[in-house]
């Protein structure tokens, strides 16, 4: 899962919020169970054309983040490029439709359904009898039981990432013929949708050695349109080629070449033409579009070198390069900065924007393992002081995309199990934040003990020295929002009146700090990142709250590196919105490749952003992730992927049951009240569905941002000459 652990129970909550809880959940459970499934806010946007419209042949580079560590997605360091080669070359017998809903694939299977549920619940695949490995062998049952044993759990020798649903199959066997497979269940599993997709073939999954090391770089034998031609770690590549067995619809392309890009190369590397598709951050959205819009194409070099420094630093600063290579650079390197900006947009021209919304939502997680979050009614204070709705305008809007906040944990819009259970919660209310923190004892203008700087930072820095930069800024990487010297009346030390706005009055002029330094750009929320001296944002408590002489601070964990520009930007807003309410958060910057494992999974955090994809299996994929913290044998606490350290027995039991139903409308209804009981413990706040920005040569037909549809790579291509694309039925 995105962005995709360890800790101890929350403490125990209460009476009063525990009823209020339990009582909101049936009442709202009840109203969301009766809901039809809607329509994805956004549908795919892919240039969608039929086939005869696609010309043969070609290679496409499709920039991936990292070559694959496994070509096994049933290893626990499968990635997004072990996903994409599964889905062009392994068979699934189900996969997603524009509405995140599982569908019956036909390439590889003419039925799948229940046939009987007592005395056991049993499967009966129909396979499609052209389906064949391409080594000429039929799929077939032995495929079916050899994944089967190496995922069920069983068998310690295979190092399996997960075994939910193979671990409740007591037997699989041959049907009347070669193309049937019945699975027999021990137990009722509603998800049985979910296995065998990806399936693998006998020689993979039959052996212990086979499973944890032989499909690891090879992919010997394949059943999709394109197979694994090569691996090649010096290149970075996965070179993905037509597969001649294949008995569908022969792919158009020749090759598919899975590059691997990093997220701030992504911009050189289309301009220059080195890929010819990759996810892109809106930064780069911005630059496609804006050179295909003619924009960043009048040149400040006409004059020669009479142009000063001066207009040519204006003018690269209004087109967006970076600050800090031109803000102190001299005509030379300036006149060298604006060449190499305009021959990118030159090459960007020949790419446009595909945009969706991801299946993926972003929400802010709530450490609820101890301190001052263990409080539940410290967590619903943050809940309550936040206004979802702007931050996914915040996010959305400027990219065109539909601007709703996420209302359930499990689901996304379009989805059957969805309904908004965030009334379970309670929408922003800034006089309820503030009751509820009084209620557990925090208190306005309280005394609050002098303390050293916390020397265990999340931050890049663990110096423990407190010298006066310390104290005006905080290390590197560290910035308390709120901790300005300001008085009380809402006027900077020079006495003058200040809102957090900037000389325009719009308060988009600052962006948050980074490394401890202060910085000017867009999107900027007043008083979010506000330089010292500037006062709380209007409607802020007077002075900080404070409890047994402990200031209210919480420290809010972020990436940096490459694409956090979006997080860092909702952090801010989201700082702000807390600073009304009386609630102070330290901002810590730490690196992308320390931020998960060092500080998510670990547990190093109060306050964090990060994301997960949607699932059209809760039940068993979204259980890891709230489930109730469990002590282990070996005297740990076992979180498995509920980061935040909150979850109920209530939450637990309603899983469970939702994957012991066979009845689609009661599974539905269980999996709407367990997401209204985690709204209820506030231990994560869903805020908006990521947007999903792709740049795409424009040529190139039947690919883009897709959604939630499954991509059809075998009728990915180059769009023939003289053909036009017509907007798809599904489209944007």
């Amino acid at each position: 899962m995105s962005h995709d652990g360890v800790g101890s129970r929350a403490v125990l909550r209460a009476t009063a919020f525990l009823t209020a809880g339990a009582l909101a959940v049936p009442l709202l459970a009840g109203c969301g169970s009766d809901e039809k499934a809607g329509h994805p806010l956004a549908g795919p946007d892919i240039a969608h054309v039929t086939r005869d419209k696609v010309a043969e042949g070609g290679t496409v580079k499709w920039a991936v983040d990292a070559l694959p560590e496994t070509l096994n997605a049933y290893q626990a360091d499968a990635d997004a490029g072990t996903t994409r080669v599964a889905q062009a070359t392994l068979p699934s017998m189900f996969q997603l439709d524009v509405n995140g809903r599982p569908a019956v694939n036909p390439a590889y299977l003419e039925s799948a359904k229940v046939i009987e549920t007592e005395p056991r619940q049993v499967v009966l695949y129909k396979l499609n009898q052209q389906a064949v490995w391409s080594d000429g062998r039929e799929i077939g049952a032995a495929d079916f039981v050899t994944q089967w044993r190496a995922l069920s759990g069983k068998d310690s020798a295979y190092w399996t990432a997960r075994n939910a649903g193979y671990d409740r199959i007591s037997k699989i066997e041959r049907g009347a013929s070669d193309l049937q497979v019945r699975v027999t269940f021990s137990r009722p599993y509603a998800d049985w949708k979910s296995l065998f997709s990806p399936l693998y073939p006998k020689d993979v999954m039959g052996t212990p050695d086979a499973f944890n090391d032989g499909a690891r770089r090879k992919l010997k034998t394949s059943a999709g349109p394109f197979r694994v031609d090569k691996v090649d770690t010096a290149g970075k590549d996965v070179v993905l080629t037509r597969n001649p067995r294949w008995w569908g619809q022969p792919a158009k392309l020749d090759q598919i070449v899975l590059h691997t890009v990093p997220r701030d190369k992504r911009t050189t590397a289309l301009a220059d033409g080195k890929v010819d598709v990759a996810d892109v951050d809106a930064a780069t959205a911005g630059r496609i579009s804006g050179a295909a819009g003619g924009t960043g194409t009048g040149s400040p070099l006409a004059g020669g070198g009479k142009t000063s420094a001066k207009k040519l630093r204006s003018w690269a600063l209004a087109h967006g390069l970076e600050a800090e290579k031109v803000e102190h650079a001299g005509r030379k390197k300036l006149r060298k900065a604006i060449t190499r900006y305009l021959e990118e947009q030159a090459g960007l021209r020949s790419y446009e924007v595909r945009k969706s919304l991801e299946p993926a939502y972003t929400q802010l997680a709530l450490n609820g393992a101890g301190g001052v979050l263990a409080d539940e009614r410290v967590r619903r204070a943050v809940a309550r002081a936040l206004d979802r709705k702007e931050l996914a305008k915040l996010v959305l809007t400027p990219l065109g995309l539909p601007a709703e906040p996420v209302g359930s944990h499990l689901a996304l819009e379009g989805q059957p199990a969805y309904a908004d259970n965030s009334d379970a919660l309670g929408g922003q209310d800034t006089k309820e934040a503030q009751a509820l923190l009084s209620d557990a004892g925090w208190v306005p203008g309280g005394p609050v003990k002098a303390e050293k700087k916390a020397g265990k930072a999340a931050g890049p820095e663990s110096s423990t020295k407190d010298d006066d930069d310390q104290s005006e800024g905080g290390k590197d990487g560290e910035y308390i929002v709120g901790e300005d010297d300001k008085n009380t009346d809402g006027k900077n030390t020079d006495g003058k009146n200040t809102d957090g706005k900037n000389e325009h009055g719009d308060g988009s002029g600052r962006r948050l700090a980074q490394d401890g330094k202060q910085y000017t750009g867009q999107a900027g929320a007043p008083g979010a990142y506000a330089p010292k001296g500037t006062a709380a944002p209007a409607g802020a408590v007077n002075g900080p709250l404070a409890k047994d002489g402990q200031a209210l601070n919480l420290r809010f964990v972020l990436p940096t590196g490459a694409g956090s520009e979006t997080l860092n930007t909702v952090a801010g807003r989201i700082s702000a919105m807390l600073e009304k309410v009386g609630i102070r958060t330290t901002i810590i910057k730490v690196p992308d490749e320390s931020y998960f494992k060092d500080h998510i999974a670990a547990g190093d955090f109060d306050l964090a952003l990060y994301s997960w994809p949607a699932s059209a299996f809760p039940a068993t994929d979204a259980r890891p992730i709230f489930a109730k913290p469990a002590p282990a044998a070996d005297g740990s606490v076992n979180v498995e992927q509920n980061y935040t350290r909150v979850g109920t027995d209530q939450v637990d039991q309603l899983f469970d049951q939702a994957a012991s139903t066979l009845d689609e409308e009661e599974s539905r209804d269980l999996i709407r009240k367990a997401d209204a009981r985690i709204w209820a413990a506030a231990g994560s706040i869903p805020l908006y569905q990521r947007p999903q920005l792709v740049g795409v040569r424009k040529t190139l037909v039947n690919m883009g941002a897709f959604g939630f549809q499954a991509p059809v790579y075998e009728d990915m291509g180059f769009l023939k000459k003289g053909a036009k694309v017509s907007p798809s039925p599904t489209g944007n």
